[in-house]
């Protein structure tokens, strides 16, 4: 499974980046991270262990829809849709729409956190 690489930095600095960037001012590297956090405590949210034993669910289980993933999990629909959706925001998971269903499928599981000092 892929390694995510996500970046910890203040609100400034990352809207200072877009910009650059946006303006070819800046390239960024392949290894530089593409998911940017504002801080710990946000990212502690997201990546909760919660959220990451979904990730892991997700990928050994490979379901077919959320309505699958929550027979799987325990969890109700409701909720896990909240959740995976938050976690598409941020490119963790992504959600595929096929036929009449909507199928998460991990992006990763690993991850490496980066943060400015």
């Amino acid at each position: 499974m892929k390694t995510i690489v996500i970046g910890i930095m203040p609100q400034e600095q990352i809207r200072q980046r877009v910009l650059a960037i946006a303006q070819g001012a800046y390239k960024p590297k392949a290894s530089e991270p593409k998911i940017w956090f504002t801080s710990m405590k946000s990212l502690a949210e997201v990546l909760s262990d919660d959220n990451r034993a979904l990730l892991r669910v997700i990928t050994e289980t490979q379901p077919a829809s959320i309505s699958a993933l929550a027979l799987a999990t325990g969890r109700k629909a409701s909720n896990l849709s909240r959740t995976l959706r938050t976690l598409s925001n941020y490119g963790i998971v992504d959600l595929k729409r096929e036929s009449k269903h909507v199928r998460p499928v991990a992006m990763g599981t690993e991850f490496r956190i980066l943060a400015a000092a």
